[in-house]
């Protein structure tokens, strides 16, 4: 629960019960933002990763083919 909303719904006039279960109810969002937030950050490490080999890979490819004339 997040207290500062609980408090704050309270002192609008919000019964117990509602703001209790409001506030319980926006902390289990914010635990599935900050996983979503970890997982973007996990994505953003394999592309990264990917360009690192794939990049150089594809360079390496064009320069062999340039050199044996297969490009023109």
């Amino acid at each position: 629960m997040i207290a500062e909303v609980y408090d704050a719904l309270r002192e609008a006039g919000a019964s117990e019960e509602k703001s209790r279960k409001a506030a319980e109810t926006l902390a289990g969002f914010e635990n599935r933002f900050s996983k979503t937030e970890s997982d973007l950050n996990l994505l953003k490490w394999m592309v990264g990763g990917l360009y690192s080999v794939l990049l150089p890979g594809i360079w390496l490819l064009l320069r062999v083919a340039q050199k044996s004339g297969a490009l023109g």
